[in-house]
């Protein structure tokens, strides 16, 4: 295969994920006319890990999370999104980079881009660990925007697993809105830094607020 002709392969499989819907806002029956995509959430960490970098002068290789956070999806062409608990980390694992390995098969730079990959799964480096920060607090920031719109109805949520869950059963409980449970379980479950854990209480105390409502829910 010709350059030009890997280039439109590479280009044409990751084109598949502006329609793959992140599965979670499914599973909890998000009402709106559209979903957030995977590339979606892939541009959103990207300009999290943007703003964290520039605020909280962090001093790691910014270049190299951005193209980290850029692949760290690639799996996800071939095995889809999956929602918490809906699968064990070690199978995730092992068939993600499986899955990797098919979408980066052909590429001159494949093995860099695998490393990277790699990298953001161990969460050892400066940089691994930053950009897996950003990966779940920008989700919790958009159960934010979801809750500030209107689009979720706790009381419709036939057929939600992570209802079932003795975890998300007591933090709702104890929260007043969803996307606050979610905020607060990310705090406890994540290993945020001092920075990190001082957007996700900004956000729980404050509110995020869609362009599109006037109230701050979270």
């Amino acid at each position: 295969m010709g350059k030009a002709a890997e280039v439109i392969r590479f280009y044409t499989l990751c084109n598949r994920l502006k329609d793959v819907v992140r599965s979670g806002w499914k599973v909890w029956h998000v009402k709106r006319e559209r979903l957030e995509s995977i590339a979606e959430h892939i541009y959103g960490v990207q300009m999290l890990a943007i703003a964290m970098w520039s605020e909280y002068q962090y001093e790691l290789d910014i270049e190299k999370v951005i193209m980290m956070l850029a692949v760290h999806e690639l799996e996800e062409i071939k095995i889809g999104d999956f929602a918490l608990f809906e699968i064990e980390t070690e199978e995730k694992l092992e068939k993600g980079h499986a899955a990797v390995e098919q979408v980066l098969d052909g590429l001159t730079s494949r093995d860099k881009i695998r490393e990277l990959v790699f990298e953001f799964d161990e969460r050892k480096t400066a940089e691994a660990k930053f950009a897996y920060s950003c990966d779940k607090l920008e989700a919790d920031l958009q159960c934010c925007l979801y809750d500030s719109e209107g689009d979720v109805d706790l009381a419709k949520q036939e057929g939600n697993h992570l209802m079932e869950t003795e975890q998300i059963r007591n933090g709702l409980e104890k929260e007043e809105t969803w996307s606050k449970m979610w905020l607060k379980y990310s705090q406890g479950a994540y290993r945020y830094d001092e920075n990190f854990m001082e957007v996700s209480e900004f956000a729980y105390k404050n509110g995020v607020k869609s362009e599109k409502s006037s109230a701050s829910v979270c």
